[in-house]
């Protein structure tokens, strides 16, 4: 491959690496935070064992997510100099207020939430990680702004060699981006619910001693899958009414054709066997107790991860030859005095680190699926002080 194509690659691989952890930092923390809220609002101790579990995977999943985000930024400067110099102006205030508002806010929430397990109000214990949830969304808002901006540059202007924002009203009202973001918001939910799903069917299978538990959490998993499904799938198709108009052509190559068929089969696939499999079976726990489903159950884990991957490459590869569309073409975008030795160390080097974390963070999610609830340390109260107390003097 040359210079180009080695960069787009690595540009595609790494992305679908990060987006990985992203899509299901997106699912769970809306999950994690309605779970929290049906402890605070009945009192019931099995919903702050619900919290507790599915957050310690929550954190796990941020906590290494945070590092393939920082591999992301690096690649603009490094291979695609001249998209920031083009326009960087426009495309830069995005990725600017996600990192310095959204981001920052969300680190400092969590914060709060992980370390005032036992320590905060349970009411403001709450709102710690719905604020988690809330600036997590927003994170993904304005990465969705400025990748809207690549499919359709609203609200810009040209000014002798780069773009220059003229109505940034228009930039957050772009048409790519009003029906992406509840789209990417149900890919979300869709992912985080099915990872509840395979974990909790994991466990019914096995037939833990905690069977409630994990019967809780996957009638939790059916349905908000169900709703992330139904998001993703409805705001999916909702697009096709403008994509031709904004990016004639879009889907009509062999290779965003194939990528598209995928996530919409996976999709609607998966919203069939919810809608009239899995909710009607909840009734009397009739899906928790059936054991031969258990397995299908934990085959379909990894479905919706392999529809978000497609989505995305769908909407970027139907870009091509743009990079910019209709403005900068990839080819004018790549960094000038690139060799192939270059792109080729660079590509194996983030591609390494960021297989190496996809690989920690599923042994870590796994070894904490497979220990259970009873040995969960976020939240656990903390020991009493073994030593004895001072004898008075006399």
């Amino acid at each position: 491959m040359n210079v180009l194509d080695l960069a787009r690659t690595q540009f595609a691989v790494t992305g679908s690496l990060h987006f990985l952890f992203v899509v299901l930092t997106l699912g769970l923390a809306p999950l994690v935070a309605i779970m929290q809220t049906r402890h605070v609002v009945t009192g019931k101790p099995v919903f702050e064992r619900m919290t507790r579990f599915w957050g310690q995977i929550y954190v796990i999943n941020y906590a290494l997510g945070v590092f393939t985000g920082l591999v992301m930024e690096f690649q603009f400067g490094l291979t695609w100099s001249r998209l920031s110099h083009y326009a960087g102006d426009v495309f830069g205030a995005p990725l600017a207020i996600e990192t310095l508002v959204a981001f920052f806010l969300e680190s400092t929430f969590l914060g709060l939430w992980i370390f005032g397990w036992n320590r905060l109000p349970k009411k403001l214990h709450l709102a710690c990680i719905w604020l988690v949830t809330l600036t997590a969304y927003a994170s993904a808002f304005w990465i969705m702004v400025a990748n809207s901006f690549l499919q359709h540059p609203a609200g810009t202007v040209q000014r002798g060699d780069h773009l220059a924002l003229a109505d940034f009203g228009a930039l957050l009202t772009n048409p790519s981006l009003v029906m992406a973001f509840p789209h990417v918001i149900g890919a979300g939910l869709f992912t985080g619910s099915f990872v509840i799903i395979g974990a909790s069917a994991y466990h019914l299978f096995r037939r833990t001693a905690d069977q409630e538990f994990f019967r809780r959490s996957l009638r939790t998993g059916v349905v908000w899958g169900f709703v992330g499904a139904t998001l993703a799938v409805g705001f999916g198709y909702a697009q096709f009414g403008f994509v031709n108009d904004i990016q004639p052509n879009k889907f009509e190559t062999p290779v965003t054709d194939a990528a598209l068929v995928t996530m919409m089969t996976i999709g609607q696939l998966v919203q069939f066997v919810v809608m009239f499999g899995m909710l009607p079976l909840l009734i009397r726990d009739v899906l928790a107790r059936t054991r031969w489903l258990h397995p299908l159950l934990m085959l379909m884990t990894p479905l919706p991860f392999v529809a978000a991957i497609m989505g995305w490459l769908a909407r970027e590869i139907g870009r091509q030859p743009w990079l910019v569309f209709g403005r900068l073409r990839v080819a004018d975008a790549i960094s000038p005095g690139l060799t192939t030795g270059m792109v080729t160390f660079s590509f194996i080097a983030f591609v390494g680190v960021l297989g190496l974390l996809a690989v920690v963070d599923y042994l870590l999610i796994a070894r904490a699926v497979r220990r259970g609830p009873d040995q969960v340390s976020l939240g656990a109260a903390e020991p009493a002080d073994p030593s004895p107390a001072p004898a008075l003097a006399l």
